[in-house]
């Protein structure tokens, strides 16, 4: 069973920074991408970033480019997604995803808050 468990969010002021963190319980060779997603009140669940587990290779939600990168620690199971020149809008719980092209297994998330 793969799990992300995601770690990181908090409180932060506009223009500020902050990683976020999600490991993976039990690493499976299946897992084919690491997504970020992000849900506000009352919106709907949309995409952020994903990286190819194998070859690394990332790309961005046009809202985050420039401002959010994303990376993975193979050894530790982790991906992480450093935000940087946070906004208010930016407000959200953001969720890790696993995929492994026929399944997608979700973490419970974790709340960024970025005041004016």
């Amino acid at each position: 069973q793969v799990q992300p468990v995601e770690s990181g969010g908090g409180v932060v002021q506009a223009g500020g920074s902050l990683r976020l963190s999600c490991e993976v319980s039990e690493r499976n060779s299946k897992v084919y991408v690491m997504r970020w997603f992000r849900q506000a009140p009352g919106q709907a669940r949309d995409f952020v970033a994903m990286i190819n587990w194998t070859t690394g290779t990332t790309t961005y939600a046009d809202p985050v480019k420039g401002r959010f990168t994303m990376s993975r620690d193979i050894p530790k199971n982790t991906v992480y997604l450093q935000m940087n020149g946070l906004r208010p809008e930016d407000t959200a719980v953001y969720f890790c995803n696993a995929n492994t092209l026929t399944d997608d297994y979700w973490g419970q998330g974790t709340q960024v808050t970025v005041s004016p």
